[in-house]
């Protein structure tokens, strides 16, 4: 189980389309961290508005991908199935956009668990593309059954 495609990540997560931001899941570690991939299209829902005239991928939108994937990882942590628990952000923390992301690019999520009590986790992720650093925040999110 060291990666998941959208079947499975559907499975562990209830976002659908237009909101589900990941594409698969790759070297996921349970309790501990994974990777998110994200294929970045001309046809994602919020490029008409954001911009007409120079696509880039909203910040909120790469900070949610990091979210959905972190929640893969909480979601295989403790065996949800069919989305039984869900993970809802609850802070986040030093959120920095340092490049654009275009139609065309492929984001890859480095999330990590900072660490966690009871219902609470706090994950560092990073976004990148190729090896450019494009963002990066601390997030705090809550399991709720």
């Amino acid at each position: 189980m060291n990666s998941l495609g959208t079947d499975e990540i559907t499975k562990c997560i209830p976002h659908r389309y237009p909101m589900l931001m990941i594409d698969r899941v790759e070297d996921l570690v349970p309790g501990e961290s994974a990777v998110g991939i994200k294929n970045v299209t001309a046809n994602e829902p919020f490029f008409p508005g954001h911009f007409p005239e120079k696509a880039v991928m909203p910040g909120v939108m790469i900070v949610e991908a990091m979210g959905q994937t972190a929640g893969v990882v909480v979601a295989k942590t403790l065996d949800f199935k069919d989305h039984n628990g869900l993970v809802y952000f609850m802070s986040m923390d030093g959120v920095r956009f340092r490049k654009m992301v275009e139609p065309g690019d492929v984001l890859r999520l480095y999330v990590k668990k900072d660490r966690s009590r009871g219902n609470v986790w706090r994950f560092k992720g990073e976004a990148y593309v190729k090896d450019t650093l494009v963002s990066e925040a601390t997030f705090t999110a809550m399991i709720v059954p």
